[in-house]
């Protein structure tokens, strides 16, 4: 048979109370008429004659005396029982408004939060509890969000090749290669943007693979803007690189940071159409900085907490027709976090955008 709380409390305060009571009954029990006698013994000492009378006060003694402890007892028994009583209700009450809110959280009603308690230990665990469901809210909220962005980003791209694919069937429209170069670019657009989904659910779960090691980011640093520039056009922007002669080593994947770079050059050239675009490095007390500069269009002010946030584009400068899936930089951000780093941006409309991160140094 399982005892519930309630009563283990109850049960616990009465054994207390009990064992304090007996204690006290049987040390008055030896102690009080021992203790009697020795002050009578006192007063005959100090000259009253009190040996006729001697028994009737010891006896007179110990029958007030058991008359007061049973009173004693009976009073004290009824007020801590009560209080125990009390007291354990009033622990019950709380736990149980605890489990009357989890039940609703369990059920789907992610804003209930536990009320605060005047018990330190039950507020603490109140604060803990409310904490591990806002926590869980905003990821029930996120979920919501990247399934209703899935079903908007593939809905466009798959609108697109099914009224292709509609009119070529209906002989509406001529097979031409121009259609075909259509349909392949959205099925690409569908691949990327499945493949770049897979990758951030895989980021935020954690189990992407990170390999870390000592490296020296130079070369590919190099390499990334010998490659970027001969893909820019002749009156596209100047790419160049700003970085000491000699870099300290540092604690990253190569794979993973090229894959950061990648995605803040690739940004940075689409949204560049002229001026210039520079990567500097350098390196504070524990970190390399990398900064990806550039002089295009910017980002507005309003839009900036928003930047690494799964799909986000602003209205101006982010468009789907410029070709990213708006999953980048969010990847991006958290690989920068898996490597121990963090990732930084800084913006004005019309002046460019500067984004930047770091990585521990070895």
């Amino acid at each position: 048979m399982k005892i519930g709380l309630r009563m283990r409390l109850l049960f616990s305060h009465l054994v207390v109370m009990f064992v304090g009571v007996i204690s006290l009954v049987i040390i008055s029990k030896i102690s009080s008429p021992r203790f009697f006698v020795l002050h009578l013994q006192r007063l005959e000492n100090e000259g009253l004659d009190l040996i006729d009378v001697r028994t009737e006060l010891v006896e007179g003694f110990e029958t007030a005396w058991r008359r007061s402890t049973i009173w004693s007892v009976i009073v004290g028994t009824t007020a801590a029982g009560g209080l125990s009583y009390w007291v354990s209700q009033r622990i019950m009450q709380q736990l149980t408004e605890m489990e009357q809110i989890t039940r609703k959280f369990a059920a789907g009603n992610l804003e209930a939060r536990l009320p605060a308690s005047n018990i330190p230990e039950l507020n603490r665990l109140g604060a803990s509890f409310n904490r591990m469901a806002a926590s869980l809210e905003g990821v029930e909220a996120r979920r919501r969000e990247l399934i209703g962005d899935m079903t908007h980003e593939l809905r466009t791209p798959l609108t697109v090749v099914r009224g292709y694919l509609e009119e070529l069937a209906d002989g509406g429209i001529e097979p031409t290669p121009d259609i075909y170069q259509r349909l392949a670019r959205e099925t690409k657009r569908l691949e990327r943007l499945v493949n770049d989904l897979q990758e951030l659910s895989k980021a935020e779960a954690g189990y992407l693979p990170i390999n870390i090691q000592q490296v020296n980011l130079r070369p590919l640093l190099e390499s990334l803007v010998e490659k970027f520039t001969d893909q820019l056009l002749e009156d596209g922007p100047v790419l160049s690189l700003e970085c000491p002669a000699s870099l300290p080593l540092v604690l990253a994947d190569v794979d993973r940071t090229e894959q950061v770079l990648v995605n803040l050059l690739g940004n940075a050239v689409r949204y560049t159409p002229q001026g210039a675009i520079t990567i500097r490095v350098w390196t504070d007390v524990s970190q390399l900085w990398i900064a990806v500069v550039d002089t295009g269009i910017g980002i507005a002010p309003e839009d900036l907490p928003h930047v690494f946030e799964r799909f986000w584009r602003a209205d101006e400068s982010r468009t789907r027709q410029s070709g990213g899936t708006g999953i980048g930089l969010t990847i991006s951000h958290r690989l920068v976090e898996l490597q121990g780093g963090q990732m930084q941006v800084e913006s004005e409309p019309g002046s460019g955008s500067n984004f930047q991160f770091s990585l521990p140094l070895a």
